[in-house]
């Protein structure tokens, strides 16, 4: 069986206290088995860097307005019981990894060790610059802030020394309820951040391609990964209207949805995930509390 997950509505004025707590309470109830939020700071008027890395092409209109990832964490994990809740993704460059590890363990200790947090580099030129970063450090910077999170992690005393973090001896408490830490999950898909992903996380987290196309990249990111180590698993992202269009990222309507969950189902894919905060058709709080509900048919393709 996939699980399946939701990402929460974070994007846009429908976002607001009741429209997340309904649309959360009422995922968990129909058996949803995550709920994610991702990680952007701002609407810069005049990018120097095109989203999601591909040149020239323009933010989507729906990060006008965006609410922060951890902050709505703390909160589902208040209204929620069962569900996992995590990130997909945070943006590495714009965390230092003592504040970040106690963040990370006070959302796992108060959710009861639900959480689940994938990380990227980003591509925002403008966002990296808000937090003093060099985007052209952004990838060694990754790999240091994932070290030093499960430094933190670890054993006391603690203590990291790297070019751009270090730790004194210190004792850094208390530790994540999931032990040694909650899964690590990995929205890179370059050749580094692949070769990252094989070496530092737990979940590779991929959005635009095919099916097949996931498959053949995770077992190529196995091929890599240190033959002690559990495989990775993969966390499918699915849009019901991508933030971008392109050949092999289309809109999908349930039944659609329902296609791609099975064929995940077939191929003994972990998880998948939907987003559908670039959905302009949902155009009230109603609309999004009557989601999850409309998406249930997703959790039947689910059981193949």
């Amino acid at each position: 069986m996939t699980r399946v997950g939701l990402s929460l509505p974070q994007l846009g004025s429908f976002a607001t206290r009741d429209t997340i707590r309904g649309f959360a309470e009422s995922a968990e109830e129909l058996g949803f088995g995550s709920l994610f939020v991702q990680q952007h700071l701002f609407y810069p008027l005049n990018p120097a860097s095109g989203y999601s890395a591909r040149p020239g092409l323009a933010v989507p209109e729906a990060y006008r307005s965006i609410l922060q990832p951890m902050e709505i964490l703390a909160a589902v994990a208040a209204w929620t019981e069962k569900v996992t809740i995590g990130t997909s993704i945070l943006v590495a460059g714009y965390h230092r990894p003592v504040d970040l590890a106690q963040r990370i363990t006070t959302l796992d200790l108060l959710s009861g060790g639900r959480t689940v947090f994938g990380f990227s580099v980003g591509w925002s030129d403008e966002e990296h610059e808000q937090y003093d970063v060099d985007p052209r450090t952004r990838g060694k910077r990754s790999d240091e802030l994932i070290d030093a999170l499960k430094a933190c992690w670890g054993p006391d005393p603690v203590t990291y020394s790297g070019e751009f973090f270090s730790i004194p001896e210190s004792d850094i408490r208390p530790k994540p309820l999931q032990r040694p830490h909650p899964p690590l999950m990995s929205g890179m898909r370059s050749a580094a951040g692949l070769q990252r992903t094989a070496e530092k996380f737990d979940i590779w987290n991929p959005a635009s391609g095919t099916l097949e196309q996931h498959l053949e990249t995770l077992a190529s990111i196995n091929a890599m990964r240190d033959p002690s180590r559990a495989p990775l698993t993969m966390c499918w992202n699915l849009f019901t209207v991508p933030p971008v269009i392109v050949a092999n990222l289309q809109p999908l309507d349930v039944d659609g949805l329902c296609e791609h969950v099975s064929a995940a189902a077939a191929a003994g894919v972990e998880s998948v995930s939907i987003d559908a905060n670039f959905e302009l058709a949902y155009a009230s709080p109603e609309d999004w509390l009557a989601l999850p509900a409309k998406l249930a048919p997703v959790l039947q393709a689910a059981n193949g």
